[in-house]
């Protein structure tokens, strides 16, 4: 996805980052384009609105991460198995599914002909437990809406 790729590029971090890494970067990005340091106005805004592109990146970057995911696995699971999906968007690749015990998940790179097939199949909970949540790049976003 063009987003993920556009956001490694930002903080100069390989697909195999870690989340020890991604901090260490963002920190180091974050003092090089803090608001504070900057006296102009014109800099100063550019600052923030650079500042603001480093913090979505890495919150982005960090709800991806392998360790991430690997921590939220047991919740995730439990999801996908056991609540039904309540609402879906496809936009750009990027399909969100709402499930009824309020999660809502994010899949990215997923193909128009898999989502086709996910909205004609006779049950969209199967094929999507079958060819979906265990196939592509996800990441929660109800945490996210929770700590907003």
């Amino acid at each position: 996805m063009k987003k993920i790729v556009d956001y490694r590029k930002l903080l100069n971090v390989t697909k195999d980052a870690d989340l020890q890494e991604l901090k260490s970067v963002y920190r180091g990005l974050m003092k090089t384009w803090h608001p504070d340091r900057f006296q102009d106005d014109a800099a100063k805004l550019e600052a923030e609105e650079k500042s603001k592109t480093v913090i979505e990146a890495y919150h982005f970057l960090v709800s991806i991460a392998p360790e991430t995911r690997a921590q939220t696995f047991s919740d995730y699971t439990l999801t996908t198995t056991t609540a039904a999906i309540e609402d879906f968007d496809y936009q750009r690749q990027v399909l969100t599914v709402n499930f009824t015990d309020g999660n809502t998940y994010e899949y990215f790179d997923v193909p128009k002909a898999v989502y086709v097939k996910f909205i004609n199949a006779d049950s969209p909970g199967r094929f999507a437990r079958r060819h979906i949540f265990s196939d592509y790049l996800y990441r929660s976003t109800s945490r996210l809406v929770a700590t907003a």
